[in-house]
């Protein structure tokens, strides 16, 4: 059974916290204690876990994360659960905001860029020592907001501060790419793999780009986390990384007996060989048919 929060207060009322604001809360995950199988939350959610009992390999830790706490980002309306056994974790903190606190704030066009709001939970960040004390402070400066009496500041004071936090969990999020630099560079090979069968399999319908939905599952992520661990270790979006993928293959298979350009752009779904042609010349220097001439 998911319990169902519509609005913060809610929120505060079934976690047994006092409403400071009708916008936001910062709760004591140790406070809580909540009979249901999953819990949806129709606000933005923010959970930092001290301490989980299977050393959060629940979120995806692993050997090469940090272990000193955990945070999990919840868009509106997703279901949550901790593990089997628990709803929500037994000891951390849980931010919680409204869309509504931001609707006059720079963070409302901003945090679409968090995209780490999108993750799965075992996607989740894992920080040091260091980097936990940092979002605690944050979360302090966030909890004495709540505690001034509202006024025409506060919903800007809230949204700033709470900007501050997502700005401090992306560099975050970025130390933890670098940390798993090894394991990355394995789902990269792994996905050039896919790419390479899906291109050369003649599937990829002419001047289209394939989604992040062809590959993000079978390569056991989000889409948006694959997304940006492409980005961060190629410094390429899915689709440049497509085209440089389609002209590599295409300087292979310009060398087999008997290929044309022509031939070899229908097979990896350019709309046709003058746009093939045009893209291969950016990128390489030479047109398809000189290429081909000057290594044989």
């Amino acid at each position: 059974m998911t319990l169902d929060l519509h609005t913060v207060c809610e929120c505060n009322d079934c976690l047994g916290t006092k409403t400071l604001h009708p916008q936001a809360t910062i709760v004591d995950l140790g406070r809580q204690r909540i009979g249901h199988g999953a819990v949806k939350f129709e606000f933005y959610a923010i959970m930092l876990i001290a301490q989980c009992p299977d050393g959060c390999t629940c979120c995806g830790r692993r050997y090469y994360d940090f272990a000193d706490a955990t945070m999990v980002f919840l868009t509106p309306g997703e279901v949550f659960r901790m593990s089997a056994d628990d709803t929500l974790p037994d000891h951390g903190r849980l931010l919680a905001f409204h869309p509504d606190l931001l609707a006059t704030t720079s963070l409302r066009n901003n945090i679409g860029n968090y995209t780490f709001f999108n993750y799965r939970k075992e996607e989740a960040l894992h920080l040091s020592e260091r980097e936990t004390r940092t979002v605690k402070c944050c979360m302090e400066y966030i909890d004495d907001e709540l505690h001034h009496a509202i006024d025409t500041h506060t919903c800007t004071i809230l949204s700033r501060q709470i900007e501050l936090l997502l700005d401090f969990c992306s560099r975050f999020y970025e130390r933890q790419f670098i940390t798993r630099e090894n394991k990355n560079k394995a789902i990269i090979a792994r996905f050039s793999h896919l790419l390479d069968d899906y291109l050369m399999s003649g599937r990829l319908e002419a001047g289209a780009i394939p989604e992040a939905s062809c590959f993000a599952p079978r390569l056991n992520l989000s889409e948006a986390y694959f997304a940006d661990l492409l980005r961060f270790e190629t410094g390429k979006d899915l689709a440049q990384y497509v085209r440089l993928r389609q002209i590599e293959l295409a300087k292979q298979l310009l060398l087999s007996p008997g290929s044309t350009p022509v031939g070899v752009a229908r097979r990896l779904g350019f709309a046709n060989v003058q746009v093939f042609t045009a893209i291969f010349r950016k990128l390489t220097g030479t047109a398809p048919g000189d290429y081909r001439l000057a290594a044989n």
